[in-house]
């Protein structure tokens, strides 16, 4: 096998192979698909790297041999962009987890392979800190993070990417040659365009990023424990059901209605509830009940009275007694045990949540999302729609539903163009999505999950334009139907619902550090077009 002469520096041995899973070995069907099995891949090897060095040569070796590359993290990507059918090498960061403290960097470096709750938990215990990341705790840093990364700590610390200080990247130049280059927030850094794509311009655009290097702005010190926040040191978890037998047509209006106008009331950065987190989960009406959880910063003295007044301002006008979620609602398990608000330790609350999804953990999951950025409530024409798909007969899957997620706070706070997130002024997220488990289901679930948001966003032509109610969508969310003229009827490119103006000056990124396009996939930025006129 050819091999590219890659050598440790200052010690002349050559570099290991990466590990090389043929079609032939026992363990390549595991690794060949991630999470969501509607997406599988048959490429002609996947290579298992440990570092940096291995990636780098990796790429070169595919580069070389013509072969088109596919890259996995965690393996929760939404779409196809990692498992599909031209993929011919598929190289696998998942066996890179490290997460540490670079004296030399000043900041804290975390590989792509590690999961989010590996990250929390190293963060936290050793240093006291965290990341403002999401919940779902396998989801991988690779991925996550280049979105722009947000979770239940967003509106008090921020977007995650408001913390990313550096990166490293495997890119490819113009002649096919593979290294791997540090970018930084620093003005004067040279590449800081690069870095500044990683901040919300989507995984699989501009190069394998093999190691992030987080520190928060403005910091001034040299004590770990003082470069990143420090999350709350208690939680407060309430989790309560709202049968639907009990819930009439109007309720279920001012419920949501109710939801959507306290977030555009209650999202000021600096505002008592900046530590809280809400999601109004609202299933298909075979799953029985719809769902309020909240995550509220315990160590306020009034953290109880501000949920106590938060969960009376989302019900108000809804005359149903709230009920223990003591059975499965969508893609969440029972959570008896916060039926009324519970403290915990923080991580402890981390995990509570975090592991308690037991339909995204099942080994025959498939599913479909969608999603939308909103600066205001759902109007009744929307709430009339969803209300619609949520109780009508085209589906009898108690795993399709909608969830709408607290957003704003301090996640608003920096400009648009501070980082490649162009959404900085929405006040929660819609995510829509539907979860089965036969091939066989596919086209009935694909058709009402598509059904259900072109209803909603029919308004805009079936999807949520950047206007005074929505912002589009949420790159971490991809869906490929946004590219597709049979559901997207507005005339705004799915590249706008994702980045708005940035897209431009994403595809300049793309064009100076992936001028091959060796780093693609069903909707990765496009090299900018060439002005022959010029040339």
């Amino acid at each position: 096998m050819e091999r590219t002469e890659l050598r440790e520096v200052g010690l002349g041995r050559p570099v290991p192979d990466p590990v090389r899973v043929r079609p032939d070995q026992a363990r390549y069907p595991d690794l060949v698909s991630g999470n969501n099995r509607r997406w599988r891949a048959h490429p002609r090897y996947v290579e298992v790297v440990g570092d940096t060095r291995q990636v780098v040569r990796a790429v070169e070796h595919a580069v070389r041999t013509g072969r088109r590359i596919s890259v996995r993290s965690g393996g929760h990507c939404y779409e196809d962009f990692v498992y599909h059918a031209d993929a011919e090498v598929v190289i696998d960061l998942s066996e890179m987890r490290g997460v540490h403290f670079d004296a030399a960097m000043g900041a804290f470096a975390i590989e792509p392979g590690a999961t989010l709750l590996q990250v929390y938990e190293r963060l936290y215990r050793t240093w006291g800190v965290t990341i403002p990341g999401g919940s779902c705790y396998s989801v991988g840093a690779g991925g996550h993070i280049v979105g722009g990364g947000y979770g239940t700590l967003s509106r008090k610390l921020g977007l995650t990417v408001d913390h990313l200080y550096a990166v490293e990247v495997v890119v490819v130049d113009a002649r096919g040659s593979a290294e791997a280059v540090i970018a930084t927030r620093e003005p004067d850094d040279p590449n800081r365009g690069l870095w500044w794509a990683h901040t919300g311009g989507g995984g699989g655009n501009f190069g394998i990023v093999t190691k992030y290097w987080m520190r928060s702005p403005d910091v001034d010190t040299d004590d770990p424990t003082g470069l990143l926040p420090a999350p709350p040191a208690e939680l407060l978890l309430n989790a309560v059901a709202l049968p639907y037998d009990a819930l009439s047509e109007a309720e279920f209006a001012v419920l949501v209605k109710n939801f959507g106008a306290w977030h555009e009331a209650n999202s000021d950065p600096d505002g008592p509830y900046a530590g809280l987190c809400a999601f109004l989960v609202l299933p298909h009406r075979t799953a029985g009940a719809a769902l309020v959880i909240a995550q509220m910063d315990g160590t306020r003295p009034d953290s109880e009275d501000l949920l106590r007044r938060f969960l009376e301002d989302v019900t108000a006008g809804v005359d149903v007694r709230p009920t223990p979620v003591d059975f499965g609602i969508g893609e969440f398990g029972p959570m008896v045990e916060i039926a009324t608000p519970q403290r915990f330790p923080w991580l402890n609350g981390v995990r509570f949540l975090a592991t308690n999804t037991p339909v995204l953990t099942s080994p025959t999951l498939r599913a479909e999302h969608k999603s939308a950025y909103h600066r205001r409530s759902l109007t009744d024409e929307q709430i009339a729609a969803l209300r619609r798909h949520l109780t009508n007969d085209d589906t009898t899957n108690p795993n399709a539903m909608a969830m709408l997620i607290s957003f704003g706070g301090k996640a608003n706070v920096p400009g648009p163009d501070d980082t490649a997130v162009a959404q900085r002024d929405s006040v929660f997220k819609a995510l829509y999505q539907v979860f089965w488990d036969r091939e066989e289901d596919d086209a009935a679930n694909l058709a009402w999950i598509r059904a259900l948001y072109a209803d909603v966003y029919a308004r805009t032509g079936g999807v949520p334009v950047p206007d005074e109610l929505t912002d589009g969508c949420y790159v971490n969310y991809p869906d490929t139907d946004l590219g597709d003229s049979t559901h997207n009827k507005s005339g705004v490119p799915w590249h706008a619902l994702y980045y708005k103006d940035h897209y431009a000056r994403l595809q300049q990124v793309k064009g100076r550090w992936d001028p091959l396009d060796v780093f693609r996939h069903a909707q990765s930025v496009e090299l900018p077009e060439v002005d022959h006129a010029n040339t």
